[in-house]
């Protein structure tokens, strides 16, 4: 990708993260927990895939679906306990779906589920196999989709590009003023200089496909807050990178581009506008919320991870 020139931020992240030859989710498949780059919420306990397989038992009563989706997941783990800790009168009648892009992921997932699953790479085709009507779930699918960042300026918000010079260092700058995307963040009052990032890629993907989910339940879990809460006490935004187990802001996301994760938190009130056209209910709860029960887990302290997650129930 040529970045002598300044481009928007979305599609330098989109190259870091993506790229089939250079991204990070192409390069770095064993980047993913203790001994990673970052770990994951159903990494350090059995209480998410608990709670998800409760769910999705209720899910898959209510509406009858026969079919269980999980978009994007990862090395096939957390698909694979939630599997495990259905009950089997619904285990041996469900079948189990992978939507998933990374070959080597795949790979991955065949090797842990084997003939437990059916693998698609596009939601719209796993939907189109079972006739629309599934029961969908995601866990940090949300904050992978590469973001456009926006700066709050004396005429306006004005969107972020950036460029490489000829000593790779990263430059950052404002494009002229154009059109801004479907965003709450920018209904909310901001003082001068606030940056805000948004999801539109996104909404893109759910455009592409929530037209083709006919009935069902669906569950995204992922790090975030609503447009109100998102940007309190971060006027630089909530863009940053992991290296190693390391937090990195400011300058330090552009320097290992490809090598390592590039993540903002989701506005969960543009997830909610986004969907409501092809949605019926809507249910945001935090991940704490959503994992109570008599089990202990990691996730109760009220300033830690079960706040910090959201988990937004939708039905159709």
């Amino acid at each position: 990708m040529n970045l002598k020139s300044p481009v928007p931020f979305e599609k330098f992240m989109a190259w870091a993260l993506h790229d089939p030859k250079h991204g990070y989710y192409a390069r770095r498949i064993s980047g993913v927990g203790r001994s990673g780059d970052f770990t994951t919420a159903p990494m350090l306990s059995d209480a998410p895939a608990r709670a998800i397989a409760a769910w999705a038992a209720r899910a898959l009563r209510e509406t009858r679906c026969r079919d269980l989706i999980e978009i994007g997941p990862g090395e096939g783990r957390l698909a694979a306990a939630v599997r495990r800790f259905l009950p089997w009168r619904i285990r041996w009648k469900t079948q189990l779906r992978l939507v998933e892009t990374s070959a080597p992921l795949i790979e991955l997932q065949k090797s842990l589920l084997g003939s437990r699953a059916v693998w698609h790479r596009h939601l719209s085709e796993a939907l189109d196999a079972c006739g629309g009507q599934a029961v969908i779930f995601s866990n940090e699918l949300v904050d992978a989709f590469p973001v456009r960042r926006f700066q709050k300026s004396t005429g306006g918000w004005e969107e972020l590009a950036v460029h490489y010079d000829e000593f790779r260092t990263a430059h950052e700058s404002l494009l002229p003023p154009a059109p801004l995307p479907d965003s709450s963040g920018f209904l909310e009052s901001h003082p001068l200089g606030q940056r805000i990032e948004v999801h539109e890629s996104y909404q893109r993907y759910l455009s592409e496909w929530l037209p083709r989910w006919k009935s069902g339940r669906m569950l995204t879990i992922d790090y975030g807050a609503e447009a109100d809460r998102i940007y309190h006490r971060r006027p630089h935004g909530t863009l940053r990178a992991y290296l190693l187990q390391q937090r990195l802001e400011g300058p330090a996301i552009y320097e290992n581009a490809g090598r390592q994760d590039l993540t903002a938190d989701v506005n969960f009130t543009d997830l909610q506008n986004w969907s409501a056209p092809w949605v019926r209910e809507q249910t945001l709860l935090t991940f704490r919320e959503f994992l109570e029960g008599p089990m202990p887990h990691p996730f109760r302290e009220s300033d830690g991870a079960g706040e910090v997650f959201l988990v937004l129930e939708q039905k159709k």
